[in-house]
């Protein structure tokens, strides 16, 4: 696909076709400032890579690195398996593309890029369990016919390797250096932001570290780095394997930005995903993302099928 600046200019239908596709997306963009402004003209990359589909009257192609695994904070998740919160944001991404055929005949899909595997080491999470977490979500997908989804992962690439030697591997391929990461950081607010909430992340997800406060800031600022490393490399092997497909992310996103941050359900924080909270169902309907320890003082725990699946405000 050549590059932005030297691919012609769409045809007008094409043109207002993306951007209407475009507009299904921009009421649930996941952004560090949600409400500056951000027409779809903000969104170049975004149309361009729209009108590649469009153009030829192919289906679009989404991916969405995410849907990694469960925290492993008890404090913020009800276990290691996908639970009301997964559901909910499975059938939103199926809705989003079934909007998009209604107004684009050929339709979407959403290629769920489960990059568990990839961080299992860094995030201190088992490998039994990231499998466990994405094969009830291929599951979860088949059970709720969300015929527009399907899950992607590193068993598709590498197979049955041992999961060290695949992450080993797609470290060595694709992802950059520490020291090219801190120089960007320097340079850049957004990725100096990522590698922050990152940071805080892992500080509030480990569970059982005996050393200092102080000790266990610095372990998970090395984390952070080994984490961006190797999603960089993760977004290197997606790119690879679906090339022309329109990049998603679950993490705020500027204007411009090569890839288009998408919120799955309302939270009181941006960063909030339901890997990382659990699902609360308030009085009139509405649905939030919060950590477990915040849920239970709201409402009642509901379990689904015999397990846990979200709580239910009073």
């Amino acid at each position: 696909m050549p590059p932005l600046a030297t691919r012609p200019a769409a045809a007008p239908a094409v043109a207002r076709t993306c951007a209407a596709v475009l507009a299904l997306l921009l009421p649930h963009r996941r952004a560090a400032a949600p409400h500056a402004p951000a027409p779809v003209e903000a969104f170049p990359r975004q149309l361009d890579q729209l009108a590649g589909f469009v153009a030829h009257s192919d289906p679009i192609v989404f991916t969405l690195p995410g849907f990694p695994c469960k925290s492993p904070s008890p404090a913020k998740v009800l276990g290691h398996l996908p639970d009301e919160g997964e559901r909910l944001s499975l059938g939103f991404l199926d809705e989003l593309c079934a909007a998009v055929q209604r107004v684009y005949p050929p339709g979407a899909r959403t290629v769920i890029c489960s990059d568990g595997h990839i961080f299992g080491d860094l995030i201190q999470v088992p490998d039994r369990h990231i499998d466990a977490y994405a094969d009830e979500l291929a599951a979860m997908i088949r059970r709720e016919r969300l015929r527009h989804l399907s899950v992607f992962d590193l068993r598709d690439v590498l197979g049955d390797l041992p999961h060290d030697e695949k992450r080993a591997r797609v470290h060595a391929r694709y992802a950059p250096t520490v020291e090219e990461l801190r120089a960007e950081m320097r340079t850049d607010e957004a990725t100096l932001a990522l590698y922050r909430g990152i940071t805080r992340f892992l500080t509030e997800d480990t569970v059982g570290f005996e050393g200092t406060r102080s000790a266990l800031q610095r372990d998970c600022r090395t984390r952070a780095y080994g984490v961006l490393q190797r999603s960089r490399a993760w977004g290197g092997l997606i790119a690879e394997q679906h090339p022309r497909a329109v990049r998603l992310s679950i993490h705020p996103q500027p204007p411009g930005a090569a890839k288009f941050g998408l919120r799955l359900l309302d939270a009181p924080d941006t960063w909030t995903t339901p890997w990382h909270a659990a699902a609360v169902h308030r009085a009139g309907g509405r649905w939030e993302l919060m950590r477990r320890g915040d849920a239970e003082r709201l409402g009642r725990l509901v379990l689904r099928d015999g397990r846990p699946s979200h709580f239910e405000a009073a």
